[in-house]
């Protein structure tokens, strides 16, 4: 199964998973504004509040026309109603509730000429997108083959006879936009208005024309008044068109909201001097320790930008060592990078692991903690979602969700919920314990490794794409072994140690899930000389050591082990 889309890092199901996400994307660059795409459909005015609430910075108001050419068709002719209909109710909405001055609208969706810019301000817009038509300016024809390769004018296509047939430049695009300002300036004159922004939100300079409304038999008899006579009048008050931070009146595109308090133990992570060293030389190692309480959100997201900022994904050369004592926020170590370890004594909401790309994360319950760490939850839902990469141990249980849209991650839990594994697409992942239902649905690449003492698994599986079995090949019995030895190391668990144990037991209480597309992989099926076995995300040649627990290395080790 091909995924069209990158995956998202967080579902949508309500305006506080958004408000989470647009929390997580300025904690990792508090310089970028956040833009949110509302489809034009009724209602939308309502979530524009919610979306302005959860701190955007620009609204996309998404209309039903336009779409590129490679669009399905039932996405070009049933995606939404007219922009002029969701522009208006969320302009209005947005203006009566107070919450205008607090974000950008932008619209979008069959954009085309300086009439359509002109109207969309009048209704509220301050920007403006241009998709299809500046396509066609550039020379696109609209053959609808951008996803097969053989674009007539070589503007999607990669190869090199269909390239030379590209007429487009620059300044044809130059050209095209300054035609739709001199006629945006044309109407602005005609109205008696020299300033753009004074455009902006005054819908009672339009009225309905005649003409065309009796021009099509079906449009006649229609009144277009009630759809815009809600729209308040802006005429006087224009006060929305600027925003007004503790330092004054300032305008909307000079300023981003950034988090508050939610983000301030980051902060000081980041400000940390002996960290800030190791991330300019890129070398060196350094340890620092911090108190975590629940309203700390998106811990160790901005040091990640930090890192990434300085050396891009994996360039990072020094490695940061962060301990943590407490109960964290949701999206704990949201977009760990390499280099980057974190570890966490206590417990953590929603969301741990959020984009994880290397690094490690480890989350271990306090010392003094009066339960079984293994018949206990310690990390929330959705845990690694959208995760690339890392190494990722929790002595404990994981809540719904736990790898969802994993596609690179190795991640041991002692148990989860329901949908284990779903949508996966890489990675490794080891449940110490009992899942709830639904496991392996829409996985479609990566391993599976489940821990079956009760006998109850089978049943908790989706049998739509994956397939079970127990670990029979020698190749997946060490991979499987060290990951445990790994987890036992890293986390202390005595229920990874009950089991390395009595190993030549245990092994045949675990199964072993995987799609279609590992069946050739050599954890899963048979394979003479098998020259590497993946057994961590950091590794960085994938071999393995066969070490056992609390051995020393040699120096062969030592210089390829990522332990």
């Amino acid at each position: 199964v091909t995924l069209i889309f990158p995956p998202p890092h967080h579902d949508i199901y309500s305006i506080e998973d958004l408000a989470q996400l647009v929390h997580d994307l300025h904690a990792i660059n508090e310089a970028a504004g956040v833009s949110v795409k509302l489809v034009s459909s009724i209602g939308i005015g309502t979530v524009a509040c919610g979306v302005a609430k959860a701190d955007a910075d620009v609204i996309q108001i998404s209309g039903g026309d336009g779409g590129t050419g490679a669009s399905p068709l039932s996405s070009i002719k049933n995606a939404g109603c007219p922009w002029e209909l969701g522009l208006t109710e969320a302009h209005s909405a947005l203006l009566s509730n107070g919450l205008r001055e607090r974000v950008t609208l932008r619209v979008d969706g069959g954009v085309r000429t300086g009439r359509d810019v002109a109207i969309s301000a009048m209704l509220g817009a301050e920007e403006f997108g241009f998709g299809t038509i500046a396509m066609i300016a550039e020379g696109c024809v609209m053959a609808r083959v951008c996803h097969l390769n053989t674009c007539p004018v070589g503007v999607t296509s990669q190869k090199e006879n269909l390239r030379k047939k590209f007429p487009g430049t620059p300044e044809h695009v130059v050209n095209f936009f300054n035609f739709v300002a001199e006629e945006v300036r044309q109407l602005m004159a005609h109205l008696g208005y020299s300033k753009f922004e004074d455009l902006i939100g005054r819908a009672d300079l339009l009225k309905e024309s005649k003409e065309q409304l009796e021009r099509v038999v079906k449009t006649k008899g229609i009144e277009l008044a009630p759809f815009f006579s809600g729209v308040p009048d802006s005429s006087k008050d224009r006060s929305f068109l600027r925003t007004s931070p503790e330092t004054g009146s300032v305008s909307k595109d000079s300023i981003v909201h950034i988090n508050k308090f939610s983000s301030d133990l980051d902060r000081e992570v980041s400000g940390n001097d002996e960290i800030k060293k190791v991330i300019a030389e890129n070398a060196g190692e350094t340890v620092q320790t911090y108190n975590i309480k629940n309203t700390d959100r998106s811990t160790c997201a901005m040091l990640a930008g930090d890192i990434a900022r300085a050396h891009g994904n994996k360039g990072f050369k020094g490695t940061v060592n962060v301990g943590f004592y407490g109960s964290a926020g949701q999206s704990f170590g949201a977009f760990v990078l390499p280099g980057l370890k974190v570890k966490l004594t206590g417990e953590a909401n929603d969301y741990v692991g959020k984009g994880m790309h290397g690094g490690e994360i480890v989350v271990v319950p306090d010392a003094d903690a009066g339960f079984v760490a293994a018949d206990s939850s310690i990390v929330g839902n959705a845990c690694l979602y959208g995760a690339t990469g890392g190494d990722f141990h929790a002595n404990g249980r994981a809540g719904e969700r736990f790898c969802v849209r994993n596609s690179g991650a190795y991640a041991v839990a002692e148990g989860t919920g329901d949908h284990c594994c779903e949508y996966m697409t890489g990675g490794v992942v080891v449940v110490l314990g009992t899942v709830g239902r639904n496991v392996g649905a829409g996985m479609t690449g990566g391993i599976g490794y489940f821990y079956d003492k009760d006998g109850g698994f089978k049943e908790r599986v989706n049998p739509e794409i994956v397939k079970m079995q127990r670990v029979t090949t020698g190749a997946g019995q060490d991979q499987l072994k060290h990951i445990i030895e790994r987890h036992f190391e890293k986390t202390g668990s005595e229920k990874a140690e009950e089991i390395l144990n009595n190993w030549d037991d245990e092994i045949g209480n675990f199964w072993q899930i995987y799609p279609p597309s590992e069946g050739q992989n050599p954890v899963v099926k048979d394979a003479d000389g098998v020259d590497q076995l993946r057994v961590s995300a950091a590794a960085p040649d994938g071999e393995m050591c066969f070490l056992p627990v609390g051995g020393d290395l040699n120096p062969d080790q030592t210089a390829r082990c990522a332990d």
